[in-house]
């Protein structure tokens, strides 16, 4: 089965052919039988119309024919834009055309079909560089140059179709989540991308590129495969790519955190003082930490590194994480605030499961567990030492 290309290449040597004004019973045979051929066929064809009939506008500009206006087939007559010579040649044949109106049958052809409403000639126009459209004989040109022509713009047709196929926009559009708020969002490309809390991802999608903006927050990304396609998530200063498998970025202003649970990532920064980072791969299991002072990645197992983005689920699990850090994840989905009120309780070590949705539920096991107690308040809860 012929490729796309082929089939954009005939569709184009089809137009070129019809145009030529030499088309034939023969020849629209052939052509309604290669049409019916194929589905990609009609396809290619419909498309190289639509590019086509962009092209009459160019025509009718060229002609001096007012926008929106297009001239019949064989109607043309000089333009001020044509060259020297054939521009004279033309105003000569209006001269020796203005006492008679025989024409030939491409200009029978550009008149109307009611010959009690069709346009007298022009005899002469009121200044030589203006263009004319006279239902006069139009000097012929050779039968080449005419396909010459036609093949020429259906080549530009055919480029600017694949420069659409390939570069046109897929999807170019912003998400967003309130606080304590989680969505997941299929993306045109077949990927998949859950927000957390609080959390916004610009994303443009074209037939060469997939791209996000992790603009604030964390988003975790099952990847379609497509290498020809890499998927970025830039956010930052930073770049993290991917062909297809499974990972999460969170940004925490200037300060980047990738999790990968499947496949293989690439992250990337930006130069600093003119000098190229380097750049660092990262294998399933791995932690990433990107702040001002650089890189620093853990290896671990799947398994550890699938706790870092149970938040999926609901669920927020620490292990021997000081009571600061923890409270500092509850914030991250809930409006309602956990403070430290002192050095000493922010420094106490906690681990578990908890649900991020339910806050008091976590501050009453630290006041019945530790030496915590707890100040409730409208719009925050203060822990202090006890």
């Amino acid at each position: 089965m012929a490729g796309s290309r082929q089939i954009e290449r005939a569709a184009a040597a089809w137009l070129a052919r019809r145009d030529g004004g030499d088309w034939s019973p023969g020849n629209q045979a052939e052509f309604e039988a290669w049409i019916a051929g194929a589905t990609a066929h009609r396809v290619a064809w419909l498309r190289l119309q639509a590019a086509w009939a962009q092209g009459a506008r160019l025509k009718a500009l060229a002609a001096g024919v007012p926008a929106g206006e297009v001239p019949a087939r064989g109607a043309w007559s000089a333009s001020p834009y044509a060259p020297r010579g054939e521009a004279q040649a033309s105003r000569q044949a209006d001269r020796a055309d203005a006492g008679h109106a025989d024409c030939d049958d491409e200009a029978v052809d550009a008149a109307p079909s009611n010959a009690a409403h069709a346009t007298p000639p022009v005899a002469a126009a009121t200044s030589t560089n203006q263009s004319m459209f006279t239902p006069r004989a139009a000097p012929r040109r050779p039968r080449i140059a005419r396909y010459a022509a036609a093949a020429a713009i259906a080549v530009v047709a055919v480029s600017l179709l694949w420069g659409w196929q390939r570069y046109g926009v897929v999807e170019h559009r912003s998400y967003r989540t309130a606080m304590g708020a989680l969505d997941t969002i299929g993306l045109a490309d077949g990927s998949r991308a859950t927000l957390s809390s609080d959390s916004r991802i610009d994303v443009a999608l074209s037939r060469a590129q997939r791209h996000v903006a992790l603009e604030h927050g964390e988003a975790f990304f099952d990847v379609a495969k497509d290498p020809g396609r890499p998927f970025a998530v830039e956010a930052g200063a930073r770049r993290v790519i991917a062909v297809g498998t499974r990972f999460s970025v969170r940004r925490d202003g200037s300060d980047l955190r990738v999790v990968v649970t499947e496949g293989t990532v690439r992250l990337e920064s930006e130069p600093v003082d003119g000098h190229t980072q380097p750049t660092t791969l990262l294998p399933a299991g791995s932690i990433a930490l990107a702040g001002a002072n650089g890189v620093l990645v853990r290896s671990g197992s799947v398994e550890d590194a699938e706790r870092y983005v149970d938040w999926r689920n609901g669920y927020l699990v620490f292990r021997d994480t000081a009571l600061s850090a923890a409270a500092a994840e509850f914030n991250r989905y809930n409006a309602r605030r956990l403070v430290i009120g002192d050095a000493a309780v922010g420094e106490l070590r906690v681990g578990g499961n908890f649900r991020w949705s339910n806050a008091e539920v976590f501050v009453g096991l630290l006041e019945q567990a530790m030496p915590v107690r707890a100040e409730r308040l409208p719009d925050r809860i203060v822990l202090h030492s006890r």
